[in-house]
């Protein structure tokens, strides 16, 4: 099988927001306790946070990442998470029916969040409360002193402000599941006196928003279209969520959902230009995809669970044990934000710890990394800078989902200093290898610096990394590939996520 592609340096998307690979973490199962946090764990810190967590959180380079939630936000009081930990209430956490202790608040999180060196983006309730709770938990966040929030805060040990600059407008407001849920018009109106009073606090805050929760809802695309002609001089992104899966064990048709996404962003741009041009706005609205991930292999079984258990403390909820296959898919999901980059500004994988998770762990013992880890790892460290376009001229297929997809699924990035260039590449094919033929045009004195490849073999599909075995799907060094005159050649195996980067003279 062989497939050509050509990139040209003056073919540009737009300049990459870093804050294209954030991650999400919610109050929910073992993410938050036992996740990032336990304090009896032997390598846990001073303030309880695990530092084998830790460092693999690190090793990701995230630039910001979303909390307290998540549906868990609709029903949260943050004022519950601060003060002496030992006079926080326990409370019932209707969304994932389990109890929240909140030894975990926001100045908990800040510090794991700027010892991680995270930017956080705080998400506030919009569901049961309302535009004074997001005013107070500003105030307490962002101001200096001498409030009554501010110097609070202080009274916690926080002198300094935390400065947050990104804040949510609620959670997928649009879902009848929401406690809260409202309808577009008013979810809107709320979302925009909200979001004035957030920015009265100082230049350069930002406001996410809700959109469709996915696009399969029954309101989608019109509430987009209903919320944002409420709200759209006052906002700056809209969300959208939307998560995988592959039940049919047809990784054809599962790797084709990227198409499907990519009209997803395609529509909601649509509409966003069309609310902007009704109203004569000044104004761009920019994308925050924040949520997206592989979820499907317990989903029924925890579906069950939750529905059923007893409010336990922190069980184990949606801990998806990752596989070679999903890998190539959330490679292939990150390779259309990066050529969706113009419309998508922020995403954030759901979740970061245990919880759909590229990071596991076992409660007392070890940490490691899922095979969804690596691809996200290669994307946040590499991807940034200016997204190139790719034309790709190979073979074809038909799924289910979408018609005429590429077998060669690939995305180009310039790093900022213009001296590499990476190329994110995948073999959607499950048998064969392809001969690829990748012209680079604009660019003076190619030189391979690496090439790592996942995969090469549809029969490993399945495998996933374990704590006993956390090593089974890692990235290994290439070997069949040269550069040439101007020319990537050489072979990519079936079945394969492949990262390449070039040297630019």
């Amino acid at each position: 099988m062989k497939s050509r592609a050509t990139i040209h340096r003056d073919f540009a998307i737009a300049q990459i927001d870093d804050r294209l690979y954030s991650a999400f973490i919610e109050h929910m199962g073992r993410a938050i306790y036992t996740g990032i946090y336990e304090p009896d764990h032997p390598t846990a810190n001073a303030d309880g946070f695990r530092q084998d967590v830790l460092e693999l959180v690190r090793g990701l380079k995230i630039p910001a990442i979303r909390y307290p939630g998540g549906n868990f936000v609709s029903a949260y009081k943050w004022e519950d998470g601060i003060g002496p930990q030992a006079d926080r209430p326990v409370r019932l956490d209707l969304a994932w029916r389990s109890k929240e202790t909140n030894q975990v608040g926001i100045n908990e999180f800040a510090k794991w969040a700027r010892d991680a060196e995270i930017e956080m983006m705080l998400a506030v309730n919009l569901g049961t409360r309302g535009i004074e709770e997001a005013r107070n938990f500003v105030e307490y966040c962002n101001h200096p002193s001498g409030t009554y929030w501010s110097d609070l805060r202080r009274s916690h040990g926080v002198d300094q402000p935390y400065g947050v600059n990104m804040w949510c407008l609620g959670n997928e407001m649009d879902g009848p599941w929401q406690i809260g849920h409202m309808e577009a018009k008013e979810y809107g109106r709320l979302a925009d006196e909200t979001s004035k009073a957030v920015k009265a606090f100082g230049k350069g805050i930002e406001t996410v928003v809700c959109g469709s929760s996915n696009d399969q809802m029954p309101t989608y695309p019109d509430w987009e279209r209903q919320v944002l002609e409420e709200c759209y001089e006052n906002v700056d992104y809209i969300s959208l969520h939307k998560y995988f899966g592959n039940n049919s064990r047809d990784s054809l048709n599962y790797f084709a959902k990227i198409e499907e996404t990519g009209r997803y962003i395609q529509s909601i741009g649509g509409v966003i230009d069309y609310v902007k041009a009704k109203k004569r706005a000044k104004n761009d609205i920019y994308i925050c995809f924040d949520e997206w991930n592989v979820w499907y292999h317990n989903r029924a079984q925890d579906s069950k669970n939750w529905q059923s258990w007893d409010w336990p403390e922190a069980p184990a909820l949606l801990e998806e044990d990752y596989n070679l296959e999903d890998a190539i898919f959330v490679g292939g999901l990150l390779n259309e934000f990066i050529r969706r980059s113009d419309r998508v500004k922020i995403a954030c994988i759901a979740q970061l710890v245990n919880v759909i998770a590229p990071i596991r762990t076992e409660t007392g013992g070890p940490a490691w990394a899922t095979t969804i880890y690596y691809p996200y790892q290669f994307a946040s460290l590499h991807g940034r800078g200016t997204a190139l376009n790719v034309a790709v001229d190979g073979p074809r297929y038909d799924a289910r989902v979408a018609q005429d997809v590429n077998y060669l699924d690939v995305a180009a990035v310039l790093a900022p200093d213009g001296r590499s260039i990476t190329i994110f590449a995948i073999n959607r094919s499950p048998d064969a290898t392809m001969d690829l033929d990748l012209a680079l045009h604009g660019f003076d004195g190619l030189g391979l610096i690496d090439h790592q490849v996942m995969g090469g073999n549809s029969a490993d599909a399945r495998i996933a990394n374990t704590a006993a075995q956390p090593d089974r799907i890692t990235p290994r060094k290439g070997e069949k590939l040269a550069v040439a005159d101007g020319r990537v050649t050489g072979e990519l195996p079936a079945f394969s996520y492949s990262v390449i980067r070039l040297s630019v003279g």
